[in-house]
């Protein structure tokens, strides 16, 4: 779990995300209690509970990139799940519980990547040798392999082609779940690769030396990894300091006078509960209690209310954050201040055919401004309209850029009212193109 203070987690987020200083300093506020959590000791470490978040704000202003960020720059398990994908107990589909299942799932990869680190150099010395059978046989002489060995170090044999036998991942195996069964994961998912595990062999495969070198340390890394050590690491990095981001949470809100599916999505709010309040779920690695498990709720709230959620799910969601939608000032700040803006990906993008894009101040003021004219006349979507808008100005360069390399391209004011000027102010066309 990475120890930042809440200032260098909003200046972390900062660097990606304008504005909504609010959501950025509750979310910094949240991720660092886990830390100091962890400092306490005995029974008052198990008494502190997460304070969970709620966050309200329109489309395209910042939540679901918070989230992105957030899992980044928290190095610890982070599941981001939509609220729309689960149905309640008893209809067909995936149910809550299995974002417990997912979230372990994370928290081994995390761990077994960080403990391949540990044993990466004896990993290395087993995958040469393994190399070196492959290229002159494993009953060569001490002197043949020494050779081959200073060769292979060298890089001389790089491009020569090898036949290597690679265990089958359980990856590529049927998965079964059979739903709603009692004792959760540890029946209801399973794979036919745990049942005939023992019976698989490897497949012989003919790869160059290059190639094999990379699937080789790995499967002599997880040789040497103590794997129930790992399970353990990871039950107890979700269990400390997993964390859950469920967007679209106003979809499953059922609002008055209406039945039908509403009633399934008011089963799907009485499932988190249990799930955010602190339960133990059966998974095939083992139980998991999720009472530390930080939970952030998103939803845009344009249709249903945050009262339209079940009082109890409300009351275990206790931070609630707005988010303001996006002005004119924040589109110039977001096409040129973040770390990866939208001009830089298209400079970079164009970059690779040799045409040169330079974008003078009066055209992000441009786009800026159609994206705000079209969010308020049409839809508004907040900042992705502004990938729509960059896609429609650069239209035709992007089609020709092939026959353009070498050349400067300058995009101003003026290209961009010639490209989308009148587009922008006929509502008509907007609402189908833009």
């Amino acid at each position: 779990m990475a120890d930042f203070s809440p200032r260098e987690i909003v200046s972390e987020l900062d660097r990606y995300i304008v504005g909504q200083h609010e959501a950025k300093r509750a979310v910094a506020i949240a991720l660092r209690n886990r830390w100091r959590r962890l400092q306490l000791e005995g029974q008052m470490r198990e008494e502190v509970m997460p304070k969970n978040i709620l966050m309200i704000g329109p489309t395209g202003c910042g939540k679901t990139e918070i989230a992105r960020r957030l899992a980044r720059l928290a190095n610890a398990p982070f599941l981001k799940v939509e609220a729309t994908k689960f149905t309640e107990v008893g209809y067909v589909g995936r149910d809550v519980e299995q974002i417990v299942r997912d979230l372990i799932e994370v928290a081994l990869v995390m761990v077994k990547e960080r403990r391949r680190k540990d044993v990466q150099a004896r990993a290395e010395k087993a995958a040469e040798e393994r190399l070196l059978d492959a290229l002159v046989g494993a009953a060569s002489s001490a002197a043949t392999r020494e050779t081959f060995r200073k060769r292979l170090r060298d890089g001389e044999l790089d491009d020569k082609e090898v036949e290597i036998e690679l265990q089958q991942s359980g990856g590529g195996m049927p998965m079964f779940e059979l739903p709603n069964m009692p004792g959760g994961g540890s029946v209801s998912a399973f794979s036919l690769g745990d049942i005939f595990g023992k019976m698989q062999r490897g497949k012989p495969r003919k790869l160059t030396v290059t190639d094999a070198r990379a699937p080789l340390i790995a499967e002599e890394s997880d040789k040497l990894i103590d794997q129930e050590a790992s399970v353990r690491e990871a039950i107890h990095e979700v269990e400390n300091n997993g964390i859950v981001f469920i967007d679209e949470m106003d979809k499953i809100c059922a609002r008055e006078g209406r039945s039908g599916a509403d009633v399934s999505r008011e089963g799907v709010q009485r499932d988190l509960l249990p799930l955010i309040e602190g339960t133990t779920v059966a998974t095939k690695h083992g139980q998991v209690k999720t009472d530390h498990v930080l939970f952030i709720a998103s939803g845009a709230f344009h249709v249903a209310k945050p009262s339209d959620l079940l009082p109890e799910l409300q009351g275990r969601l206790p931070i609630r954050v707005e988010l303001a939608s996006l002005n004119e000032e924040d589109f110039r700040r977001i096409l040129t201040e973040t770390e990866a803006c939208l001009t830089k990906q298209y400079v970079a993008l164009l970059g690779t055919e040799g045409v040169t894009l330079d974008f003078a101040p009066s055209a992000v003021d441009a786009i800026a401004k159609v994206a705000v004219q079209v969010n308020t006349s049409v839809e508004n979507i907040g900042a992705r309209r502004l990938q729509t808008v960059m896609e429609r100005v650069l239209d035709d360069i992007s089609f020709s850029a092939s026959d353009k390399s070498g050349e400067t391209i300058v995009i101003d004011g003026d290209f961009v009212e010639k490209h989308i000027g009148d587009l922008a102010k006929n509502r008509d066309l907007s609402r189908f193109i833009l």
